[in-house]
């Protein structure tokens, strides 16, 4: 009996620890493990992709997307563009090419002063990139060049320039005012009528130096090559009489040489050197030549009975009074115009290119680029009237830019 107790109390005992075994093995132990494990897990992959996130941000700031690529620009001096024909703007060329290298350092501007007549021939002959002309093509001269157009690049005056000697010297602090002459005298000095310094025409201008007007031949200058400033001259002679006779051109037959008193000069720089070196003489110039070689330079009385000084002022009024005469080649004659402040002796000077027939684009475009700075560029049209031309109103300079975007090359405009 006592072993068969011992047995049930036995099992009883085993079932017991069973029992606890299983009890101390609950879930709850089991949960709490499994909630930090996935809390812990939950975190960590928060915090993962916050990492990530900021990682992605730093390289689309790194890496940014690529813009269109600049062109590669040009090698210094690589385009040559010639040019050649009228002294008339040929100082205020040299400046404007000489400063427009630093402009774009790729281009060099050859510019050769060898007159109106030599430029037309030369673009005619197409031996250059363009031609500078103060004189205007002649019908046979575009049908000869086929495509050829001129474009106004500024105005300026032809001044007479003159080297007297006085009769006798002059009183200590005595300055000698310019001479003047009015448009019928200096038709008559031309045509070889008055060949005096002390003419009574002259000295009934002059009051002031009539003492000091010489009893001495007048040597009278012109020039001996084909000259737009000979053609504006002319022209302007014309104009001022029906007694100038000898025509109006580039090239004319001067009465003063039939009269012994004449005397022929190569370019602007050529009369002005022969004035420079003749006691007693005068001639015509375009105004920068004298302004830069501190030549005195004559008055003129204008249509309008007023004495006038040659200037950017004087030669600006006198576009103004012409500012509708333009042709449809874009061409005007402006002398002698009729406004109280009006210069009388006042042309445009022109370039002359090829319309449609340039094979060389880059060079075409930077040509009409050129022109366009030089037009427009403040340090640019300010040394012009510094040197005493005039640059264009706003409106003819228009007309010019909107025939520049006409200009073709192989077939395509040559600006945008």
């Amino acid at each position: 009996m006592r072993n068969k107790l011992f047995t049930i109390f036995s099992v009883v005992m085993i079932a017991s620890m069973i029992l606890a075994g299983c009890a101390t093995a609950t879930p709850q132990t089991v949960k709490v493990v499994e909630t930090q494990v996935v809390k812990e897990v939950e975190t960590q992959v928060v915090v993962e992709k916050v990492v990530e996130t900021k990682v992605v941000e730093v390289e689309k700031v790194i890496t940014p997307t690529p813009g269109p690529e600049e062109p590669t620009p040009l090698p210094a001096g690589s385009v040559q563009i010639n040019g050649a024909g009228a002294t008339f703007p040929l100082p205020i060329y040299t400046e404007w090419t000489y400063a427009y290298s630093y402009v774009d350092p790729s281009v060099v501007i050859n510019y050769q002063g060898i007159g109106s007549g030599g430029g037309k021939k030369a673009i005619v002959d197409n031996t250059v990139d363009f031609a500078g002309s103060d004189s205007l093509l002649k019908d046979e001269e575009y049908e000869a060049g086929k495509d050829l157009q001129m474009y106004p690049t500024l105005a300026g005056a032809v001044v007479v320039i003159y080297n007297l000697k006085p009769a006798k010297d002059y009183p200590e602090g005595f300055k000698a005012p310019a001479l003047i002459f009015d448009r019928q005298t200096l038709v008559d000095i031309y045509n070889g009528k008055i060949n005096k310094w002390n003419d009574p025409k002259i000295v009934e201008l002059n009051p002031e130096m009539a003492d000091y007007l010489p009893d001495a031949l007048i040597t009278v200058v012109h020039r001996s090559d084909g000259s737009g400033t000979t053609e504006i001259f002319t022209k302007a002679l014309a104009s001022f009489s029906p007694d100038w006779t000898a025509g109006a051109g580039s090239s004319i037959e001067w009465p003063v040489d039939k009269a012994g008193n004449g005397m022929g000069g190569k370019g602007n720089q050529g009369v002005a050197a022969a004035v420079i070196n003749t006691p007693n003489s005068l001639g015509y110039v375009e105004l920068s030549y004298a302004v830069s070689n501190g030549l005195k330079f004559a008055d003129l009385i204008n249509k309008a009975g007023n004495k006038v000084t040659a200037n950017a002022e004087s030669v600006a009024a006198a576009m103004a009074d012409f500012a509708g005469a333009f042709s449809d080649k874009l061409t005007a004659t402006i002398v002698d115009a009729e406004g109280p402040n009006s210069y009388p002796i006042v042309g445009y000077t022109y370039i002359i290119l090829h319309t449609t027939s340039m094979t060389d684009c880059v060079k075409a475009k930077k040509l009409l680029e050129f022109f366009m700075w030089a037009m427009t560029d403040p340090s640019a049209t300010k040394r012009a009237g510094d040197m005493g031309y005039s640059v264009l109103p706003e409106a003819v300079r228009e007309l010019v830019f909107a025939k520049f975007n006409e200009v073709t090359c192989n077939g395509q405009p040559v600006l945008p």
